[in-house]
């Protein structure tokens, strides 16, 4: 019944890109199994960066399972979706059952998304991993997949105003080969492995990416350290202080 509910949700995003003009460059998506469980693993920069994830997956047939925050399963109109997409609700009060029912997904043979950081970056860098993506993938005993997402922001994220007009906005994924998980391994030693290669997928998105700002005003997607006028990590946490 789920899938009913889930391919025609796809189209209407595909279509929606297609509205939008976006130029999607997308590679390394024969990286995530065509069969079995796996957690797919990403940077987090925009409402819409799971859409996206999931799009890298199509090629290989396969329909991801993300992990989100519980409030999204209570709104009148995406709540019904995301169950009827087996999307995976997190109270973050009682993470316990999203963790049960994510590892139930993955040992039926599920890709599984999951967002690392936790929350969007509003630095558009990498903010710390958690160690659950890992914990998920040693317990199930399947492979961690890490992705990078660059210009999702750009649409729609923390903080301004989305842009949903026929912008042609480049959006680059980068998908990375799979890093197996055995269970006699350090969470915390893997975590940071998984964060470092996630964040070499992003350089590698970043260095890939068409486009630049077109002016100062412009720049507020671009994180500091490339020239842009995103607040750095050190200011947010400062600001997170007071």
């Amino acid at each position: 019944m789920a899938e009913l509910v889930y391919r025609p949700v796809i189209g209407l995003a595909l279509t929606m890109f297609k509205a939008w003009d976006l130029k999607i460059d997308c590679e390394g998506s024969e990286n995530i199994p065509r069969s079995g469980g796996a957690v797919l693993v990403s940077n987090h920069i925009s409402y819409l960066d799971f859409i996206f994830n999931g799009l890298a997956a199509l090629p290989q047939k396969r329909l991801v399972r993300f992990m989100a925050k519980e409030s999204v399963f209570r709104h009148r109109i995406s709540g019904p979706l995301m169950r009827a997409m087996k999307h995976i609700p997190v109270d973050r009060k009682q993470g316990e059952a999203a963790y049960a029912h994510a590892l139930d997904s993955l040992r039926s043979g599920e890709v599984v998304g999951v967002f690392p950081e936790a929350t969007i970056s509003e630095s558009f860098t990498l903010k710390s991993f958690k160690s659950g993506a890992v914990r998920l993938a040693q317990e199930a005993e399947v492979p961690l997949v890490p992705m990078a997402l660059w210009g999702t922001q750009r649409l729609w994220t923390k903080g301004h105003p989305r842009n949903f007009k026929r912008s042609h906005t480049p959006i680059t994924i980068r998908v990375g080969e799979a890093i197996e998980a055995p269970r006699d391994t350090y969470a915390g030693v893997l975590t940071r492995q998984l964060r470092e290669r996630v964040h070499e997928l992003l350089e590698a998105a970043q260095r890939a990416y068409p486009g630049r700002p077109k002016d100062q005003e412009d720049a507020w997607w671009m994180p500091a350290h490339l020239g842009g006028t995103a607040p750095t990590p050190e200011a947010l946490r400062a600001a997170e202080a007071h």
